[in-house]
């Protein structure tokens, strides 16, 4: 250095370093802000959220913590973690999307979440979704989570294991809240479709019906 001045090179090597880490800010910031009609195979892994007013799905992060229910606010979860290498997924996507279209976007109250990863937490390029295959003991897919939170606490939840046709979305996620709240009221409750439950679900159900300590 001569009389307080930075040499070229040292200043080129300052501003090449800013660039990099503006370059990485923007990248993460598009990321965050990806929106799509669908989230499809080609999609990047990671949670995607339901923006009503745009009538799409929202990329909100593909680093960091698994999602948890409560994190958007009270109010009825209804979580849909999906593989790209899963066609029953595939097939879940004819009834999921037209239940959006037709249902979902209408019920107030209600937040809808996809998870995607390629095969559950051992082949994701998400660690947030992969992290939330893990934290909610996903095996099986696809697989439809329902949670009600009230003060931001979890209440009820059901789990469904399988492919849900239209007519059992219908059956399950409109009437949801209400059996939240009745939860809620400590009032027995039953998932309406309890074939698809998963089995920890079915356990904890018995446990509860039982009067035995979950």
């Amino acid at each position: 250095m001569s009389g307080g001045r930075i040499e070229d090179k040292e200043l080129a090597e300052l501003l090449e370093k800013k660039a990099r880490e503006l370059m990485k800010k923007g990248t993460a910031s598009a990321q965050q802000e990806l929106v799509v009609k669908k989230v499809v195979a080609d999609c990047p892994h990671g949670i995607y959220v339901y923006d009503r007013e745009k009538d799409a799905w929202r990329l909100i992060r593909t680093e960091g913590r698994h999602f948890e229910v409560g994190e958007l606010g009270d109010g009825a979860y209804v979580v849909y973690f999906d593989n790209t290498k899963c066609p029953a997924c595939r097939k879940y996507d004819l009834y999921w999307y037209p239940f959006m279209e037709t249902t979902a976007k209408t019920l107030d109250g209600y937040h809808f979440v996809i998870i995607l990863c390629e095969w559950f937490a051992g082949k994701c390029r998400s660690p947030a979704a992969a992290a939330t295959f893990k934290h909610y003991k996903v095996v099986a897919s696809p697989t439809t989570l329902l949670a009600y939170v009230v003060d931001g606490k979890t209440v009820y939840t059901e789990k469904y294991e399988g492919v849900l046709t239209l007519e059992e979305l219908l059956k399950v996620v409109p009437s949801f809240k209400e059996r939240g709240e009745r939860a809620r009221r400590g009032e027995k409750v039953e998932p309406p479709l309890k074939d698809k439950v998963s089995k920890d679900e079915l356990l904890e159900l018995l446990k509860k019906l039982l009067g035995l300590k979950v």
